[in-house]
């Protein structure tokens, strides 16, 4: 009788067990295939072949990722740097309207992207940023903003106000109690959101197609081309590239980033 009761939640968790772990599965045997075809459910042929054309010359994929790392790395600086004086304030003064200026830094999360990176590309195309890797970092900082500002505001806001006066009770100035109190306090909270950012930047499409292409080529871009010619090896091949780093930052995320620091953000 027990165990029937346990049926419906087996039944539950390994309907959500394929769901997550199918496509994944799925991508993992395309990736190591050389023949596959209806109406066989298992590859023909495993091999190695698609990933030495991946990561030829010609296959683009070292080009592709060098430039989502360095347009990625672009964008957490460009992001950090505005994100801390930001965060800092929003945490640490008594701002009117604090709260709308957090939920301004959501406002593009609020629109489909679609039609903000078409206007977005109208209007660099005007100052003769479409094309270029400056363009493509203001277009993913502007995307990643929101993380790095709420997160650094909770980071500062997680800082206790008691180490920051001690430290000017003994005579630190303003600046110096910043650089070497409050600063790195924040810095686990601060290495959070700069994951954040690199992730989002490295897998962002859509503003890099309206933007950048066809002279800036990423690995989503690289994705998107196998995928649209049907090149499905070549796809999950990419798509795997594309994971590695995400598993393995979400994982220093996890050891840096303690769940009750957000709940300070609205404080």
């Amino acid at each position: 009788m027990s165990a029937w009761r346990w049926l419906p939640r087996g039944i539950v968790l390994g309907v959500i067990a394929f769901i997550v772990f199918g496509p994944l599965v799925n991508m993992v045997l395309w990736a190591f295939t050389e023949r596959w075809y209806f109406p066989h459910s298992l590859p023909l042929e495993y091999g190695f072949s698609f990933w030495g054309r991946v990561f030829a010359p010609r296959g683009g994929a070292i080009e592709s990722l060098t430039n989502s790392v360095l347009i990625a790395t672009g964008t957490v600086v460009l992001a950090l740097s505005l994100a801390v004086p930001a965060g800092y304030a929003l945490a640490r003064l008594q701002l009117p309207l604090r709260s709308l200026i957090l939920l301004a830094f959501l406002l593009p999360q609020a629109f489909p992207n679609l039609p903000v990176y078409i206007n977005i590309a109208r209007i660099f195309y005007t100052f003769g940023l479409n094309g270029t890797y400056l363009g493509v970092v203001l277009v993913h900082t502007t995307h990643g903003l929101v993380y790095a500002v709420w997160i650094a505001t909770a980071a500062f806001a997680a800082v206790d106000r008691e180490l920051e006066e001690a430290a000017r009770n003994i005579g630190a100035g303003g600046l110096r109690t910043f650089w070497t109190i409050t600063l790195p306090l924040a810095a686990p909270g601060l290495m959070a959101s700069a994951i954040f950012v690199f992730l989002e930047s490295l897998d962002e499409f859509t503003g890099t197609y309206f933007v950048g292409a066809p002279d800036v080529q990423t690995l989503p871009l690289l994705l998107y081309s196998a995928s649209a010619g049907g090149n499905y090896q070549i796809a999950s091949i990419t798509a795997l590239i594309l994971l590695v780093p995400s598993i393995a930052f979400m994982f220093v995320v996890e050891r840096f980033f303690k769940a009750d620091v957000l709940a300070r953000v609205g404080r």
